[in-house]
């Protein structure tokens, strides 16, 4: 009988260990807020116009060139996951260098592999200075596709060649009566 009851509470702990990684990989709030944030970036570079003004926005934000922005993009990232991990690079010693984005990269990666949330907890900072980078230059990217669609319509609508013009009245006859 003890032999049993010791069974069951080893079996106990293991399915309470194997719970934990599935614990531990909840997002935070904060997190949850960045990754919409990423999204929302990733969906306005959805066209070629779009990803040109989230590429510029990024180089201008983070101080970083083409290269730089590619060799992320070739590792399967897209741009609000580049921008999240250049933030999190920023805000580590010595900034955004080779060794801080490739020590980010590699925590994203894995093995194992991080959340957003606990590479900033393991490198010792906090998301949110990087999540309002991130949401702020969405809204920012966002604005500007918003004001190029409007002088699109606007050229469109100035293609239409305008107003018709006005028919003239037809020709009576005078008013003399003479018929």
């Amino acid at each position: 009988m003890k032999n049993n009851k010791l069974q069951l509470m080893l079996a106990g702990l293991f399915l309470c260990a194997a719970a934990m990684p599935a614990l531990a990989q909840e997002k935070t709030r904060e997190e949850k807020k960045l990754e919409s944030s990423a999204v929302e970036l990733d969906k306005n570079a959805a066209k070629p116009e779009g990803q040109v003004r989230v590429s510029d926005k990024i180089k201008a934000e983070f101080g970083v060139d083409d290269a730089r922005i590619q060799s992320l993009r070739d590792k399967n990232m897209g741009y609000g996951g580049i921008s999240i991990a250049l933030g999190l690079a920023q805000g580590l010693p010595g900034g955004i260098t080779d060794a801080n984005v490739n020590k980010v990269m590699a925590m994203r990666q894995g093995p194992p592999v991080m959340g957003w949330g606990k590479i900033a907890k393991e490198l010792g900072l906090k998301l949110g200075p990087v999540r309002s980078k991130v949401r702020k230059m969405s809204a920012e990217v966002k604005k500007a596709n918003k004001a190029e669609g409007r002088k699109g319509m606007k050229r469109m609508k100035g293609d239409r060649g305008g107003k018709p013009e006005k028919m003239g009245r037809p020709e009576t006859r005078g008013k003399s009566g003479s018929r």
